[in-house]
C-alpha cells in the first residue's frame, strides 16, 4: 500500500482488481478546500485511458509488475514465444496481449515483457526499430524527395507510407508507436 503523495509516472496501481498505469500526476492544492491529485492512468490489459482524481493522502493498492529484456524467438500457433537472455526461461505470449507490436517484430530481436504474478500483460519495443522494404511500386520521373508518399511492405509484413524516392531492399527506421517512417538507414 502506498499513498497518492507516492504515486510516479510508470507505477502501477490495483483498483477495482484491473491494474493501471499511472501516466501523468498532478498534486494540486486549491485556494479553498483540501488538497487532490489529479491523474491520467492507463489500463494495462485493454488500453484505455482515464482521468481520475484521488483526495491528498488516501490509500491505494500498488502491484509488482516484472518488466524484463526478452528475445523474440519465433511464433508458435497464435504465441509468441519469448526468452529471458539470463535464465533462458521460455515465456508464451498470446497475440492478443502482443497487439500492434507483431507488426515491428523480428526473430531474436529484443523486447521488454512486463509479467505480472507471471502472467503477460504487455510487449514494449523499442521507440524505433530498423527494417527492410520487401515491396514498393518503383518512383516515377519527377518525383521529388520531399512531398508526396507510397505504401510500401516491411520484412515483418507490416505496411507504412514512405518517400517516392524509396526503392525495394531500402532499411528504414519506423517508429514502433505509431508506425511512421523516421528515415532511411545506410
Amino acid at each position: 500500500m502506498a499513498t497518492t503523495n507516492d504515486l510516479k509516472n510508470g507505477m502501477v496501481l490495483k483498483i477495482e482488481g484491473q491494474l493501471w498505469t499511472v501516466l501523468e500526476f498532478q498534486h494540486v492544492k486549491p485556494g479553498k478546500g483540501p488538497a487532490f491529485v489529479r491523474t491520467k492512468m492507463k489500463n494495462v490489459m485493454s488500453g484505455k485511458i482515464i482521468d481520475k482524481t484521488f483526495n491528498a493522502g488516501t490509500k491505494v493498492e500498488t502491484s509488482n509488475v516484472d518488466k524484463r529484456t526478452m528475445q523474440y524467438l519465433y511464433k508458435d500457433g497464435e504465441d509468441f514465444v519469448f526468452m529471458d537472455g539470463k535464465t533462458y526461461d521460455q515465456v508464451h505470449v498470446g497475440s492478443a496481449i502482443v497487439g500492434d507490436a507483431e507488426k515491428f517484430m523480428l526473430e531474436n530481436q529484443e523486447a521488454v515483457v512486463a509479467t505480472h504474478e507471471g502472467t503477460p500483460l504487455f510487449v514494449e519495443l523499442p521507440a524505433s526499430v530498423e527494417l527492410e522494404i520487401t515491396y514498393t511500386e518503383p518512383g516515377l520521373q519527377g518525383d521529388r524527395s520531399t512531398g508526396g508518399t507510397k505504401p510500401a511492405t516491411l520484412e515483418t509484413g507490416a505496411e507504412i507510407q514512405v518517400p517516392l524516392f524509396l526503392e525495394q531492399g531500402t532499411k528504414v527506421k519506423v517508429d514502433t508507436r505509431d508506425g511512421s517512417y523516421l528515415g532511411r538507414v545506410n
